[in-house]
């Protein structure tokens, strides 16, 4: 699901979202119209941590959550002025990858690695009580993202296991999950495999759409449900891959039809040219963007109340495009891991060293 979240308030919410496009585009004139006062630009909170989040939940301009390593979760309600540290008691070794919150108090976190170190867990009372409600059994499985339609309904996907990719899914918000039957995902390549890199490898639009990014293979893909992952569709990306870390890392629709791929090749000092895709069927096929993101990108979101606008992080910055991401431009140079906008225009993201930023107008 992940509640589409984004900036301090720039008008009104729907004119916000055109303010926050006008000045992401250069020059500043755009469409006839002078984007007035400083650009949008991300402001960083202080977390008190080191964590690594790739986890990242927008709620609200106020509330969002974030997800890491040493098994830490974070809540902010007041903007990221303060930090709250919820998470769950004994998960100090466990690697968060993913969250997905409902709202403040509702929220569902996705732990990677073999075996039983994929775990999933929920809370319901604000990070003050977590219920552990999956644990994996099968040593050949490794989950690394969740996504959800609903409140109720959502999915979780797990490298491939005799061949085909592994998914769980719930009905029940995420209080209990079952492993869907593979028949109808397609056979996986040789050394296909997804990345838990922002949470992003798996992304729903709309009550039953979900896509499901991979690389690692000779051609990267993005593979698409229209039935909440009973039967799945591969379209080949543009992406370039043939290497275990090159590939999809993150995808961002904005509809059942409209969507963005970005990825690369994530070791550091490596090229990644092509990193950046579009469709307009609903990942039936992909196009190559005409100016790509600069460099390796492994999360990218939508600005909400537009049909244009979007960002894309990696570690070496963050990439804006207006043009629905047919051309892209580096507007920071931080490192951020993931990327995440709520319907209030509260705009977030979070990587490396406990680094969590919001998107403010005019930050320095």
């Amino acid at each position: 699901m992940k509640p589409m979240g984004k900036t301090r308030r720039m008008l009104s919410v729907g004119l916000g979202a055109l303010a926050l496009a006008t000045v992401l585009t250069t020059p500043a004139e755009a469409h006839g119209h002078r984007a007035s006062g400083p650009a949008p630009a991300w402001q960083l909170t202080g977390t008190g941590t080191d964590a690594r989040f790739r986890g990242l939940s927008a709620v609200s301009r106020s509330t969002a959550w974030v997800a890491g390593s040493k098994g830490t979760v974070l809540r902010t309600s007041d903007g990221g002025r303060t930090w709250r540290d919820v998470s769950p008691a004994g998960a100090a070794g466990l690697e968060f990858r993913d969250v997905e919150a409902f709202d403040g108090r509702r929220a569902v976190v996705l732990a990677i690695g073999e075996g039983d170190a994929s775990r999933i867990y929920r809370t319901e009372d604000a990070g003050a009580t977590w219920k552990e409600s999956f644990r994996n059994p099968d040593p050949r499985a490794f989950y690394d993202c969740l996504t959800f339609f609903d409140h109720r309904h959502g999915l979780a996907v797990g490298d491939p296991v005799d061949g085909r990719y592994r998914v769980l899914s719930t009905a029940d918000g995420g209080r209990s999950w079952k492993v869907l039957p593979s028949t109808g995902m397609p056979q996986a390549l040789p050394g296909e495999a997804s990345f838990a890199a922002s949470g992003q490898c798996l992304v729903g639009s709309g009550p039953r759409d979900v896509w499901l990014a991979t690389g690692g293979a000779t051609t990267a893909r993005v593979l698409h449900s229209a039935d909440r992952g009973l039967t799945w569709t591969a379209a080949d990306s543009t992406i370039p891959a043939g290497d275990p870390a090159r590939g999809v890392f993150g995808l961002a629709f904005r509809d059942r039809t409209h969507g963005i791929a970005v990825g690369g090749d994530y070791r550091a000092g490596q090229p990644s040219p092509r990193a950046s895709e579009v469709t307009g069927n609903g990942g039936h096929t992909w196009s190559p963007a005409a100016a790509p993101v600069a460099a390796y990108r492994s999360g990218v979101a939508w600005l909400p109340h537009s049909r244009s606008a979007a960002l894309a992080v990696g570690p070496t910055g963050t990439d804006a495009t207006t043009d629905g991401g047919r051309t892209w431009r580096t507007v920071d140079t931080g490192s951020y891991d993931t990327v995440d906008c709520a319907p209030d225009l509260g705009c977030w993201a979070a990587g490396e060293k406990g680094r969590v930023a919001r998107l403010v107008r005019g930050a320095r």
